[in-house]
């Protein structure tokens, strides 16, 4: 069925912002139920061009705008290992129901829950709108992430193909990239990434934390299973591609026993990934309303468990943490993964006292983001063609 024939009219310009969203949530950012977006008055988003949906994506909405920017500065005092970042869709249907970018749809007016999986907001124009950023003479020629905050290679990136326009934008203008994803569909995109691979630093990393099937299926149900993230591991390597993996999260009592952490880094060892981060499940505000509902209804004798693990806070107990990062460096050994780079949490009985959790946030693993000496090179050559010559 054409995709055309789906579309639906924009939201009313008489409609104020904040007067509710196509999910019903309450007042208060309880997470509720959207009813069928077919038939709700959609929000005045910035930009809209229209609103889409179709037998193909079944439950999905898709609002394509037009964005006046594509690229974000990411906020003073962050732990992130770069500074900027694209984001070409904003929410998933990959429906991870752990998925700490969840609170982000709330800007929206969605809600984080039902509405981040099928309400997805498409930046139809992102290529064309980098291009001009990236042409600015201010421009650095800074690493750009991409894979942050919502999947670039979601379902929804096979109709609208935004990813190759922004990948080629980036390494045409010196900009050294690195990509984030659960989607398979990046396979698509080898090639490409090959060809900007010889113009700057590229970093490709994959996110799989389980290969139990069933599992998976359950969590995270909108993605490509592990077996298919395998394979899309052994095929970047094949090509010459770096291809780090954030083995994140690891579920308590789900995937943290040592034939699930076993079987994990021996896959990732035979796949041929280059470097891995793993750590427990993060449960921020928004993410942990809507896996506590599903902990509740999947797997009602953890609910209290999950609920002592956590108390009122984003991580998991410093007990477990150290008891969960002893577990990961023995395996992490076990499979050819030496050393404690990568590690999501910090030892906490290394002396050093367990730090902050949030360091976890800033640990990527190798083959993820292009190396620093890279990066220093092509920020000296930018500095160094931003001078004036003086005769």
């Amino acid at each position: 069925m054409r995709w055309d024939a789906q579309a639906l009219k924009p939201a009313p310009e008489d409609r104020a912002p904040g007067t509710g969203s196509p999910g019903g949530g309450a007042p208060g950012g309880t997470i509720g139920r959207s009813p069928s977006p077919a038939t709700d008055p959609l929000l005045p988003l910035i930009g809209l061009v229209r609103s889409v949906t179709t037998p193909e994506f079944a439950g999905v909405t898709f609002h394509e705008v037009t964005a006046k920017s594509v690229l974000n500065k990411v906020v003073a005092g962050s732990r992130m290992p770069f500074e900027w970042t694209i984001n070409p869709y904003r929410g998933c249907s990959h429906a991870c129901v752990y998925c700490f970018a969840r609170k982000s749809h709330t800007y929206l007016d969605f809600d984080a829950g039902l509405d981040f999986d099928s309400q997805v907001v498409v930046k139809i124009n992102a290529a064309e709108v980098l291009r001009r950023e990236l042409a600015k003479p201010s421009w650095a020629r800074q690493h750009v992430a991409l894979g942050t905050n919502t999947d670039p290679y979601q379902r929804a990136e096979g109709r609208y193909q935004l990813m190759p326009g922004i990948i080629g934008a980036l390494a045409d203008s010196g900009t050294p990239l690195s990509i984030l994803t659960k989607g398979t569909l990046l396979a698509r995109d080898i090639p490409l990434l090959k060809h900007a691979a010889a113009q700057v630093p590229v970093g490709v990393g994959i996110s799989l934390a389980m290969t139990d099937e069933r599992l998976s299926e359950a969590v995270e149900p909108g993605t490509p299973g592990p077996r298919a993230r395998l394979k899309l591991i052994t095929r970047l390597r094949e090509a010459g591609l770096p291809c780090g993996v954030m083995a994140m999260p690891i579920l308590p009592w789900l995937s943290d026993s040592d034939e699930a952490l076993d079987s994990l880094f021996a896959s990732l060892a035979a796949a041929g990934a280059t470097g891995v981060t793993a750590g427990a499940l993060y449960l921020k505000p928004g993410t942990r309303e809507w896996f506590m509902q599903w902990i509740a209804r999947e797997h009602p004798q953890l609910a209290g468990k999950y609920r002592r693990l956590y108390g009122t806070g984003s991580y998991a107990s410093p007990e477990y943490r150290a008891w969960l990062s002893g577990r990961i460096r023995y395996f992490k050994a076990r499979h050819g993964f030496s050393g404690s780079q990568g590690f999501s949490h910090r030892d906490l009985n290394d002396g050093s006292g367990g730090g902050d959790p949030r360091d976890e946030e800033a640990q990527y693993p190798a083959g993820s983001i292009p190396e620093p000496a890279a990066l220093r090179g092509v920020e000296r050559a930018a500095s160094d063609a931003a001078q004036p010559t003086l005769f």
